[in-house]
């Protein structure tokens, strides 16, 4: 192959994501005991001995991992915001438990953002212990069968740029949602169009 010539290097999804965290408990105490992802998986940091890597999965079978050590403290002052730093973390989670985060995070007396419309998802933002911002968002559709959020995602866009509308909204992921539906499934039917049978 001529030295001129790339090949792209095809990633298939996020493994993990490691972040440096403070002592033990806190990792615990947050990743678990607030986020409910269970605590998968533990053993030394192979790359120094006086750390721990503890592994959580937050529901997807994907791992969030965490470097500890004892000697470092909880420090929730807010992560630096710099060109190249992680902006925030996002989250899945479903509506039901979307609504129920703002409670949650009141009784613990966490500040939050409150929820945040995003048109196509709803978000709210809060700070970890040690100062990382997260997202907990949840999707307000669910892709077609065979589909993936990714797919009705990029058609909604297409939707949103030909009618020179702002933001993706519900009207455009319910046309996309269609749309998909009518490329996927077959149907006797030679004229697929919307009725009005009443």
């Amino acid at each position: 192959m001529p030295a001129n010539e790339f090949r792209k290097i095809q990633t298939q999804g996020v493994h993990h994501i490691t972040i440096i965290g403070a002592d033990r408990q806190t990792s615990i105490d947050f990743w678990e005991g607030v986020l409910g992802m269970p605590f998968v998986f533990d053993q030394p940091n192979l790359d120094d001995p006086d750390e721990g890597h503890l592994y959580f999965d937050p529901g997807d079978g994907r791992l969030i991992t965490v470097f500890t050590n004892e000697n470092r403290q909880a420090d929730p002052q807010p992560v630096p915001e710099a060109t190249g730093s992680l902006h925030h973390l996002a989250l899945n989670v479903s509506q039901a438990t979307f609504w129920q985060v703002a409670e949650r995070l009141d009784a613990r007396g966490v500040s939050h953002s409150g929820p945040v419309d995003r048109g196509f998802m709803d978000s709210i933002y809060f700070r970890d212990p040690l100062g990382l911002r997260l997202e907990l968002a949840s999707y307000r559709f669910e892709p077609p069968e065979g589909c993936r959020h990714a797919d009705v995602m990029i058609e909604a866009h297409k939707i949103r740029v030909a009618r020179g509308d702002h933001h993706i909204d519900k009207e455009h992921l319910a046309d996309a949602i269609e749309l998909l539906v009518e490329r996927r499934q077959t149907s006797l039917s030679t004229d697929r169009g919307a009725r009005n049978p009443y």
